[in-house]
């Protein structure tokens, strides 16, 4: 995720994240990265749509 700098940031992206139904978040700010939980099937680009709407950039979508 780029664009993120500062605490608030991430918790901006979080806080995105986290309004996704079925969507548990936690972002890492050093490694410019979210890890989720998912409770139901959300597809990448609602994903990508939640962090671009809250004004960053969102680079990659990897399932673990």
């Amino acid at each position: 995720i780029n664009g993120m700098q500062c605490d608030h940031c991430r918790a901006m992206v979080e806080k995105a994240l986290n309004a996704v139904n079925g969507v548990k978040a936690r972002v890492d700010l050093k490694k410019k990265t979210a890890y989720l939980e998912l409770s139901a099937p959300v597809s990448d680009e609602t994903l990508k749509k939640a962090v671009s709407d809250a004004g960053y950039e969102p680079v990659s979508v990897e399932n673990l």
